[in-house]
């Protein structure tokens, strides 16, 4: 259980019974305790997952890493200078990483990181590994989170900030940018920039954000409508809910884990009269509707069990139940939307856990269902595996499949959507961030906590960020 887990005199916990705030409590520590025990001792990289036999660190799982600190330190599971040790541990590690276009003797190039660093070194961690501009955007939420959490007046914490600066402000945005204006997935020595690109709702919206409130190498605001080009495709009614599609729900979770989109709208969602934060919300209704509908008529699935999302899976391979043919899958983007639906039985508690600040009031019931159903296999030291799947089992056999590890990008929105629902911990501190607060108002962003109505968008920034340097011009890479 945790230690005389602080309570914040905001918390509403309306309509959640006390037994299901008392499953949140508990979640919320045995997830903290994965990203403070799973660390790298000497570098404090963050594993892509733990336990488990691979060594590779995850450049996402310690963005996620950086931030579960500050909550630690606020709820009272860590001291505040064992969590400003443990950053600044981090912090340097990342920023002695050598940066060049070598293939293996570099931890990333113009300030972006490869996606997977050997545990020990830092380096790149094998040739398989691209340079990754989501990851190194979820990395850099967590630099943030740091540089505004560690505010107080001495020298760890002043070295905090400026180490989360430098590292921030050597990533060159432009230099991921195509011509057309959206941002690469990546690039690799071996083969130059990802064909793939960033445009439409999903993880990707951080990207942007982080890229046009920076002050060097910063993005134009045509980046932000070039994001947005395929939403009226997007748009539409999906299990009951009219909403922006997106099929796994990470893609709603990861951003809004350290943005707040409450009442704040840029054009587009203006013109639909709803928020992004709305729009997530459905998106999770869509998902329980689905469930209950259960097309695929999985094992299971009902009104309080359901969440698909990216997650491991049991095996890729084929079954045959009751005369019918099972197609599973091993790691996979499982989700349902009206761009497509990918479903194998597989359930994923991140997708409900990670939703929490979303629909708590069906988010929560579904974590205490899954629990209550299936806890002695799925719900251990550091909470609830990555997946399982109670229709696939093994030949011969009635147990259901359940992993035996966890990973950092689904245990990130796990641990900071239950803080920001308890008590907004997370996007509060990055309300006082310059960097949100410029990239938003770049992209168009206006009301609620920004304060500011439309007219007054682009006047705000100049205002407020007089004092960054311009931000210089960079060529688009072909």
């Amino acid at each position: 259980m945790p230690p005389g887990g602080m309570a914040h005199a905001h918390e509403s916990h309306r309509g959640i019974s006390p037994t299901d705030v008392a499953l949140i409590r508990d979640l919320e520590y045995r997830t903290f305790r994965w990203f403070w025990d799973a660390a790298d001792p000497v570098t404090g990289l963050v594993p892509d997952r733990y336990p488990s036999d691979q060594t590779q660190a995850s450049v996402a799982s310690v963005g996620f890493g950086l931030t579960a600190y500050g909550i630690g330190v606020t709820r009272g599971y860590v001291t505040r200078p064992q969590a400003v040790e443990r950053t600044l541990r981090v912090l340097r590690t990342m920023l002695r990483l050598p940066q060049n276009a070598t293939p293996m003797q570099a931890g990333g190039y113009h300030g972006f990181f490869y996606h997977f660093l050997d545990h020990r070194t830092g380096l790149r961690f094998n040739t398989d590994t691209e340079l990754s501009s989501i990851d190194t955007a979820l990395l850099m939420q967590g630099v943030l989170f740091a540089r505004s959490f560690y505010a107080k007046d001495t020298v760890s914490e002043r070295e905090i900030r400026d180490l989360a600066d430098t590292l921030f402000n050597r990533v060159d945005w432009r230099w991921m940018l195509r011509p057309d204006n959206r941002l690469s997935m990546g690039w690799s020595p071996e083969h130059g920039f990802l064909a793939n690109y960033w445009e439409g709702y999903s993880e990707g919206m951080m990207l942007y954000v982080l890229g046009l409130g920076a002050s060097h190498s910063a993005l134009d605001p045509v980046s932000w409508q070039a994001w947005l080009a395929t939403n009226e495709k997007r748009w539409g009614k999906s299990y009951g809910q009219t909403f922006l599609n997106f099929a796994p729900l990470f893609g709603h979770q990861y951003t809004h884990a350290w943005i707040d989109f409450r009442g704040i709208r840029d054009d587009w969602s203006r013109q639909k009269g709803i928020d992004y934060f709305e729009n997530s919300r459905r998106a999770v209704y869509a998902q329980r509707s689905y469930a209950q509908q259960n097309p695929g008529h999985w094992q299971d699935y009902s009104s309080n069990i359901w969440g698909l999302t990216a997650s491991d899976g049991p095996a890729d391979t084929v079954r045959h139940d009751a005369g019918q043919e099972r197609h599973f899958m091993s790691y996979s983007a499982r989700g349902v939307g009206r761009d497509y639906t990918l479903d194998d039985g597989t359930l994923a508690p991140t997708a409900a856990g990670g939703s929490v600040a979303f629909a708590p009031e069906i988010a929560i019931r579904a974590l205490r269902s899954m629990k209550d159903k299936y806890g002695v296999r799925i719900y251990s030291q550091y909470g609830f595996v990555d997946a399982f799947n109670p229709s696939y089992h093994d030949e011969g056999q009635k147990d259901f499949w359940a992993d035996n590890t966890y990973l950092g990008i689904d245990q990130g929105p796990i641990l900071l959507m239950i803080e920001n629902w308890r008590s907004g911990l997370v996007w509060n501190t990055m309300k006082h961030n310059p960097v949100i607060r410029q990239g938003l108002l770049r992209a168009g962003f206006t009301g609620g906590w920004l304060g500011n109505p439309p007219h007054e968008a682009v006047p705000s920034v100049a205002r407020q960020h007089a004092h960054l340097s311009a931000p210089p011009k960079a060529a688009n890479h072909a």
